[in-house]
């Protein structure tokens, strides 16, 4: 079978993307490009193209149009307005909900089935439109949600624990934006709980750190794109090696009718479950809080 993946919006974040499934052992074999600037993209598959006589898994690059999108496994949306300095995510809502109107059309009206990944903000209200735009199942719409905001707090908590990020045992969940929060209860060290090791106001600071990460970096140097471009390839090859593996992305919540980031299960058919993590009374209100913030925002563009 040949996995083809499809990247719609060629930008920082897009490419970023595709380069780092370049650098990695993928499952995908043909990686499509599609992107308003066509020069723009001419160039950026001619440069990848040349990276793949050392790259660690054979595949085809092209560049594309929405034809493509036909027989797609996996179509990645990373168009749309970027969040300047200052700006919020929530600030982009509108600029980037009539953007989607149209990519989705173009995309359904090919007949594709595939699975939807979304990494355009702010994230959980565009994942939530485009699962109505596309009419597609609520499982086959997932966003990037809080998958970055647990990889900055992992590894955050392993610089100050000294130990590596891959056995920190925590998660962000909520909101992808300034509601998210740490689930401290259930976060651990190897088996050992997280209490053990950080104080309460060391925990704060961490989150602070977490929660403000994309503001300091865009003030920085005017993008986030590599975390995010990773977290895309992770989602990616636990998609296409139907691996089961437990991710906090944005997944679609019945009861709430709207889609937030707790742990889910992701395989080949997209959100195979959700985790329902038992959290502490403030962790709770915290969690609706988030609930909330997402609702209200829907609510203007709907």
């Amino acid at each position: 079978m040949i996995n083809k993946v499809v990247i719609i919006g060629c930008g920082n974040v897009g490419m970023s993307y595709a380069y780092a499934l370049l650098n990695q052992k993928t499952y995908v074999h043909q990686l499509v490009l599609i992107d308003l600037d066509k020069k723009k993209v001419e160039g950026e598959v001619m440069d990848l193209n040349h990276c793949l006589a050392f790259a660690p898994s054979k595949l085809t690059i092209k560049v594309g149009d929405y034809s493509d999108c036909k027989n797609a496994n996996l179509i990645v949306i990373a168009a749309g307005a970027n969040q300047n300095p200052g700006e919020t995510r929530m600030d982009l809502i509108y600029k980037n909900s009539k953007i989607f109107q149209s990519i989705v059309k173009d995309i359904m009206e090919t007949g594709f089935q595939g699975i939807l990944l979304v990494a355009t903000n702010p994230l959980d209200i565009m994942t939530y439109l485009i699962w109505k735009y596309s009419g597609l199942k609520p499982e086959k719409v997932i966003g990037t949600g809080t998958s970055l905001d647990t990889s900055r707090l992992r590894y955050l908590v392993s610089e100050k624990l000294k130990v590596s990020p891959k056995n920190v045992h925590a998660y962000v969940i909520g909101e992808h934006g300034d509601s998210e929060f740490v689930c401290w209860s259930n976060a651990n060290i190897g088996l050992q709980n997280i209490d053990e090791y950080l104080k309460k106001d060391e925990m704060e600071q961490i989150y602070e750190e977490v929660r403000d990460s994309a503001y300091h970096i865009i003030e920085k140097k005017g993008n986030t794109c590599y975390g995010i471009g990773m977290c895309l390839a992770r989602i990616t090859n636990a998609i296409l090696a139907d691996e089961n593996a437990v991710i906090t992305v944005s997944n679609y919540d019945s009861v709430n009718n709207i889609y937030i980031s707790v742990p889910a299960i992701i395989n080949k058919k997209g959100i195979a479950g959700r985790i329902y993590v038992h959290l502490t009374e403030e962790e709770t209100k915290k969690l609706q809080q988030s609930v909330d913030t997402i609702k209200e925002a829907i609510k203007k563009v709907e």
